[in-house]
């Protein structure tokens, strides 16, 4: 798997533990060890521009996800086709304003969004409820398992 994180903002980003969640998800989720990702952070106005642009929506947001291969997750012994996932792209400064209302820290808002990035880049939506409760659990489980060998 290779993981590419760049940090365009002035806030200090550990990437190793960026680069540890995608494995940790990438090997949950079978995707094939050649996937390539990106996570790029970024300042509020230049998110704002992507926002505006992409969504047609005012501000900056929390995260992006820009899909490329469209990879799948794959299955116990069948891991997905290799190729590049994609890229995300998080707002430091937005994760922490998040954070700071949800009642955790920046890393893990930060940790959070990328985990729900990658989900994205996979296929996944919460466009519908039904959808929403799949994606966010999902989303849960993996963070939180990778939270525990971290810290374990």
């Amino acid at each position: 798997m290779s993981t590419e994180v760049s940090n365009e903002t002035a806030i200090d980003i550990d990437p190793t533990e960026f680069v540890a969640l995608a494995d940790h998800v990438f090997k949950a989720m079978y995707v094939n060890p050649a996937a390539e990702l990106a996570i790029l952070f970024i300042d509020p106005e230049p998110m704002e521009e992507l926002h505006l642009r992409w969504l047609d929506l005012p501000g900056p947001t929390d995260v992006m996800s820009f899909p490329m291969d469209e990879l799948r997750p794959g299955s116990p012994g069948e891991e997905s086709e290799a190729g590049t996932l994609g890229d995300i792209v998080i707002c430091p400064q937005v994760a922490a304003e998040q954070a700071l209302a949800a009642g955790h820290s920046a890393i893990e808002e930060m940790l959070l969004l990328t985990t729900h990035g990658i989900l994205h880049l996979l296929g996944y939506d919460h466009a519908e409820e039904e959808e929403k409760k799949e994606m966010f659990d999902l989303q849960r489980k993996l963070l939180l398992t990778f939270l525990a060998e971290r810290d374990g």
